[in-house]
């Protein structure tokens, strides 16, 4: 009887710990995601390219079929448009540093398949606009999305990463 016992609360120490690891945060995809500025303090960070497993389910099937998409519309050279995605992102930053800093802004971006996100606070909405053109001068960037929050009081306009 204790070895039952014992197999049964080790069967539910097992099922605690896989179902645990279902809500683990990862970067599954290894998206490109950095922060750009970091002057707002009270700017909390996005959730970016993070999410549990369930989520990862979801997107892998939309990714599939995007990533390929691209380059059976022959509008990618590259078999997939996540190819793109480091070059992308390291472009962005070599070209932030040949400018002057971000002023008053606390940003990140996340690269996913050639669409650029640009999420976090800024005091000045002219800051956000002049990284989203820079962004989309870019080569193989096909779109640009901002998500900031610009008013100190309002609410995060994009998902924020839960504390840890």
């Amino acid at each position: 009887m204790a070895g039952c016992r014992s197999s049964v609360a080790a069967l539910a120490l097992l099922a605690a710990t896989a179902a645990g690891a279902d809500d683990t945060l990862r970067n599954w995809f290894d998206d490109p995601f950095f922060a750009v500025s970091a002057l707002v303090a009270d700017c909390p960070p996005p959730a970016g390219p993070f999410v549990d497993e369930a989520e990862r389910r979801v997107q892998a099937h939309r990714r599939a079929e995007k990533g390929t998409t691209c380059w059976l519309a022959g509008v990618c050279e590259r078999p997939n448009a996540y190819a793109y995605d480091r070059d992308i992102a390291a472009a962005l930053q070599v070209a932030l540093r040949e400018r002057p800093p971000l002023a008053a802004s606390s940003l990140w971006v996340t690269v996913q398949g050639r669409v650029m996100y640009i999420e976090g606070c800024a005091t000045t909405p002219s800051e956000v606009d002049a990284l989203q053109a820079l962004a989309r001068s870019l080569p193989q960037v096909e779109q640009v999305i901002a998500i900031v929050r610009t008013d100190p009081a309002a609410a995060p306009p994009y998902r924020v990463r839960p504390a840890r």
